[in-house]
């Protein structure tokens, strides 16, 4: 597992770019939207993707940041749910998470 240093620095790494892509996806969104219905109709299907992409985002978003809350408490690496250790090869692979394997399963 890394140090409390270099975790918090990738997740806040990870954080910054997922609010960059969040504030990205709302500018698209707020584009005015063309005159043609036939154009309209396709952007509209964009702007589902994007909406689902933002609400993805916003979800890690608060993962991450429940994982940095974790951290500066003393609890990161600790299954939220049974208590046990986080195997430390999951957290490498999933830094954010709050389950152990079992729990998640």
């Amino acid at each position: 597992m890394k140090d409390k240093s270099e975790l918090l620095a990738m997740l806040n790494a990870r954080r910054a770019e997922l609010k960059n892509e969040m504030m990205d996806i709302e500018d698209r969104l707020d584009d005015e939207p063309p005159k043609d219905w036939e154009d309209r109709a396709s952007e509209r299907q964009d702007d589902e993707v994007l909406e689902a992409l933002g609400t993805h985002d916003l979800s890690e978003l608060r993962q991450i940041d429940a994982a940095i809350s974790r951290i500066h408490s003393g609890t990161y690496g600790e299954c939220a749910k049974c208590g046990e250790t986080i195997a430390s090869a999951r957290l490498d692979a999933l830094p954010a998470t709050p389950f152990c394997a079992t729990c998640a399963g």
